[in-house]
């Protein structure tokens, strides 16, 4: 059974204890559902770029955000499957969430199947990897260093039912959820089960584990961020050993530096929540607040599409029409969306 050696410095205990109290402001700030939808719009495509960037993936941001607004770009396409892969992958993470089901090695596996579609064969998509594997670091006018050796494939399949098993445990033990997301981070890049998209695997589970223990901060943050802001840094935060069985000693510093990583992310999200939150609203906004998981769903589906019509609602909903008419006049009584065109040409947009 795995047993992560830690300790909970000073250090740990007190960014934690930040992030709680910054998790209660954030959770309870009044914001109008148009100005979510634009933050986590954002926390998306930040995570989506960082992600991918930290591997070297040449796009830049603008067009991270075309993709996500399902536009066609002009970019290698390797690069351009890299981003939209990940942006699929954390649609993925949070349908999975609200399915409330457990994290299993499928869902592990079905995480690396998407980060890797069309850039991996379909044998090494979403499968252990059979052979062995090395980190490499090249320089020119150097010859390449071996910086990392991963352990042998045969004991990867055990190796990851045995990560899983300790993420079930974790919850069960009341193990914070930061401190469970950063272990789990640090044995997939440790165990490297894959041929390739372990860094992008480990950073999406890391995620999921933090959404689905009840820290999503409203799915605002984006801790990639963080990590593509100085890459030295966290290069060498988590190689903290050559070979698998050094990785498996003490990773106190490891989680040292992912929990300072997550309490600044956090910290920003807090700050640009308040900010929002501190503005005049109208004398409406309480009723503009709280929005049912139906409306959030087509708003969801208007910020990824920029529109949405009748049949739309009745196919995402799996509702009558009628229904579905109904839930757009709400919204749109609320003064969160607005009809354009008439007739069969009627569509709804945010207002």
């Amino acid at each position: 059974m795995l047993k992560p050696q830690y300790k909970l410095t000073n250090k740990i205990v007190k960014n934690l204890t930040d992030i709680a109290e910054a998790k209660g402001l954030i959770e309870k700030a009044k914001l109008l559902p148009r100005q979510e939808l634009r933050l986590k719009r954002q926390a998306m495509i930040r995570m989506s770029h960082s992600s991918t960037a930290i591997e070297g993936n040449v796009l830049d941001i603008r067009q991270v955000e075309a993709l996500y607004a399902n536009k066609k770009i002009d970019a290698p396409a390797r690069d351009v499957y890299e981003v939209q892969n990940y942006l699929n992958a954390l649609k993925f993470i949070e349908k999975f969430v609200k399915s409330k089901k457990p994290i299993t090695e499928k869902i592990l596996l079905k995480i690396h199947s998407l980060v890797t579609n069309k850039t991996l064969s379909d044998d090494q998509s979403g499968h252990f990897r059979e052979g062995s594997i090395y980190v490499v670091k090249r320089r020119p006018g150097f010859p390449d260093e071996v910086v990392y050796t991963g352990p042998k494939a045969i004991n990867v399949p055990y190796l990851c039912t045995e990560l899983i098993e300790w993420i079930r445990k974790s919850e069960k033990e009341e193990i914070n959820p930061v401190i469970v997301a950063g272990v789990a981070h640090l044995e997939i890049a440790a165990i490297h089960p894959f041929n390739d998209g372990n860094g992008r695997t480990a950073r999406a589970l890391a995620t999921l584990i933090l959404y689905k223990r009840g820290y999503d901060f409203r799915h605002l943050f984006a801790l990639e961020d963080y990590y593509n802001k100085d890459l030295p840094s966290y290069y060498k935060a988590i190689n903290v050993g050559i070979t698998f069985e050094q990785r498996r000693t003490d990773i106190t510093s490891w989680l040292e530096y992912f929990v300072e990583g997550f309490k600044e992310e956090i910290m920003n999200v807090k700050r640009e929540v308040a900010r929002l939150a501190l503005k005049k609203v109208d004398k409406n906004i309480a009723s503009q607040i709280y929005l049912t998981q139906r409306q959030q769903q087509i708003l969801d589906f208007i910020d990824q599409t920029g529109r949405i019509k009748v049949m739309d609602v009745v196919g995402i909903l799996k509702v009558p029409q009628r229904t579905a008419q109904l839930e757009l006049q709400k919204l749109k009584k609320l003064g969160t969306i607005k009809q354009v065109g008439r007739g069969p040409a009627t569509s709804y947009v945010l207002k």
